[in-house]
């Protein structure tokens, strides 16, 4: 276990670290189970952090004995949706958009039925009724808009994408839809002039000060980057040798749906953002009123959510985060947060003013609840 010295003791921040203790143990437990291969974390409150930890080994090699690093860099997967969200708003208050304009406003394809009712709202939503993410619905036969890109004849990736259909119409199902975040992504490119990659990384990442979050991993940060499995310890030998990825396609559509790496360090910092309602260090990023929208419920109890077997349950989602709160935590009711596969969360409680970056790698990538659901309770616990 490796923790970093933080300007603030727990004690100071009105935190019991006694429930520190209990977390680093049901950490340690999960591993000795074979059901994680690390955990890290990062709290902070009001901005001020008090917790920066590491437990566990770098890679899942048993052969490797590098242990992981509170700094260790990492795929936050879905959590960029926020980050793509953010950039949205951003436009929004520039005036250069709106969220109840329809996709087809920004992108062509998007005009013909049935795709031309969808609007910005929906896809921040997911509930644009295109198809959900694989492993959403049980289907054998399942084929994401990816599958279409990848065997796709031409260049047009959107019109390919579309191929895929719609499974409701908007507005009258959830259902978690990661390219609904690559749209997102295109309406920023298209509406700011800027790729949209590298309009989040000027306009949110560096005004955060986060200097270990990117899309794109230079040498050093590869090195230092978490191997979770033999895919990802090909790609960082890749960067580390110098090797360029190709120039395909996929480097013209927008990572917008989950190609962030980060830390822990820096998610509480971009949480500490929203948390300040848009402003870190003394610099806007955006304004209070946007986020307050954001972060208001917008999902109405008809608006049901049928993905993993949830049964038909009303998901209270805003726009961009989800705000669920049931029986699985201990938030407040205006807590936001927004989980990355492989795994990680980011939660943000306005009212406790409590930030918590945690990242919790499954082993073999097998989804754990008790890893994320039962840590972020005994994380809320310690709330004095």
């Amino acid at each position: 276990m490796i923790n970093f010295e933080t300007p603030f003791m727990p004690g100071e921040v009105g935190y019991n670290g006694d429930r520190l203790k209990v977390l680093n143990n049901h950490f340690l437990k999960m591993m000795k189970a074979n059901e994680l291969q690390a955990a890290n974390y990062c709290f902070s409150r009001d901005g001020k952090v008090f917790a920066n930890t590491a437990i566990g080994k770098l890679s899942y090699k048993e052969s490797e004995d590098s242990l992981l690093q509170p700094d260790t860099i990492q795929s936050i997967a879905s959590i960029t949706k926020l980050f793509c969200t953010v950039a949205i708003f951003q436009l929004v208050e520039d005036g250069k958009m709106r969220l109840n304009q329809t996709v087809g406003e920004f992108i062509d394809e998007f005009k013909a039925p049935p795709f031309d009712k969808i609007n910005v709202a929906h896809l921040l939503t997911h509930t644009s009724g295109m198809v959900a993410d694989g492993g959403c619905f049980e289907n054998k036969y399942f084929k994401s808009p990816w599958d279409y890109i990848e065997n796709m004849k031409g260049d047009n990736w959107i019109e390919a994408a579309l191929t895929s259909g719609m499974r409701k119409k908007p507005g009258e199902e959830w259902a978690y839809c990661s390219f609904g975040f690559v749209i997102l992504g295109e309406i920023v490119s298209r509406v700011s002039g800027v790729f949209a990659n590298d309009y989040i990384m000027e306009n949110i990442v560096k005004p955060c000060e986060m200097n270990d979050t990117c899309f794109e991993l230079s040498i050093e940060q590869a090195k230092r980057h978490s191997i979770r499995d033999e895919r990802m310890e090909k790609r960082m030998k890749a960067i580390i040798a110098g090797e360029k990825e190709d120039t395909d396609i996929w480097t013209k559509i927008p990572s917008t749906a989950g190609g962030l790496h980060s830390t822990a360090p820096d998610l509480c910092k971009f949480g500490t953002m929203l948390l300040h309602n848009g402003t870190y260090n003394g610099k806007r990023i955006l304004g209070r009123k946007a986020v307050e929208k954001m972060t208001t419920v917008y999902t109405t109890p008809d608006i049901k959510d049928y993905c993993w077997n949830a049964g038909g349950v009303h998901r209270q989602y805003g726009l961009g985060p989800d705000m669920g709160n049931d029986l699985a935590s201990l938030f407040g009711k205006d807590t936001f947060h927004h989980e990355g596969a492989g795994a990680c969360r980011l939660v943000i409680d306005p009212v406790e003013k409590l930030v918590a970056a945690l990242f919790v790698p499954f082993v073999n990538g097998n989804w754990v609840s008790h890893a994320i659901n039962n840590s972020t309770a005994i994380i809320w616990s310690g709330l004095e």
